[in-house]
């Protein structure tokens, strides 16, 4: 049987980074237009929060994973 292992693929990290940035750019852009400078801050504060629980989320399951498989 012939093992195909899959060749090495590129890094779109930086790629895909400057596209979250151009569409959060230009949907704050909107938000901005149509709610005001104190919406486009607020939004962007529920992002912040957003993200940093999802950090904290991710870190404590790590915590419980590397927990799990010492014992």
């Amino acid at each position: 049987m012939d093992h195909h292992h899959p060749k090495r693929v590129e890094d779109y990290t930086t790629a895909n980074l400057i596209l979250i940035f151009i569409n959060l750019l230009w949907i704050f852009g909107v938000i901005w237009a149509h709610f005001g400078l104190v919406a486009v801050i607020l939004t962007g504060w529920a992002l912040n929060q957003g993200i940093t629980r999802l950090a904290h989320y991710k870190a404590s399951r790590a915590i419980q994973w590397s927990r799990k498989s010492d014992a």
